[in-house]
């Protein structure tokens, strides 16, 4: 009886076998070094997907950094450096409002107010190119700007 059953769980595992290759003649060793090579080419195009994810997260990540510090301050805390505070013996610090805003919002499209605020951060960053100055931050309705000499 065990050499029955053992013929018959060999039977069937033949049987499994040439289902999983659809009849094909091959051996155990070649499907196994198959499936491990698909499973190591998907794999390494799962890595190849995620770093260029990481790459442009990243890329997103330092240009918003950019963005809102100055440059050195940017490159310090990128590379795990520390920031020294910086005395400056002058500032200015620039603070505006649009007359009327709420008014104009009320009586605009959505997008003629976007086209509005564009416009205006557009002029800022222009006339501040114009200058040896970092811009610190814009708020909703007003700007605020802190004017720090680049180094």
């Amino acid at each position: 009886q065990g050499e029955c059953w053992s013929l018959f769980l060999g039977f069937n595992l033949i049987f499994q076998f040439k289902t999983i290759n659809k009849g094909k003649k091959t051996n155990i060793i070649d499907s196994m070094l198959r499936m491990l090579e698909q499973y190591s080419s998907n794999l390494e195009d799962l890595i190849r997907e995620r770093t260029e994810e990481l790459e442009i997260e990243k890329q997103k990540t330092e240009k918003l950094l950019s963005q809102m510090l100055p440059p050195s301050v940017a490159e310090a805390l990128k590379t795990g450096g520390t920031v020294e505070p910086e005395y400056f013996d002058q500032v200015t610090i620039y603070f505006s409002d649009i007359v009327g805003f709420t008014t104009i919002s009320a009586l605009s499209e959505p997008i003629e107010v976007v086209d509005l605020l564009n416009d205006l951060y557009t002029l800022f960053d222009a006339v501040i190119g114009n200058h040896d100055v970092y811009k610190v931050r814009l708020c909703y309705k007003e700007s605020k700007l802190s004017l720090i000499q680049k180094p």
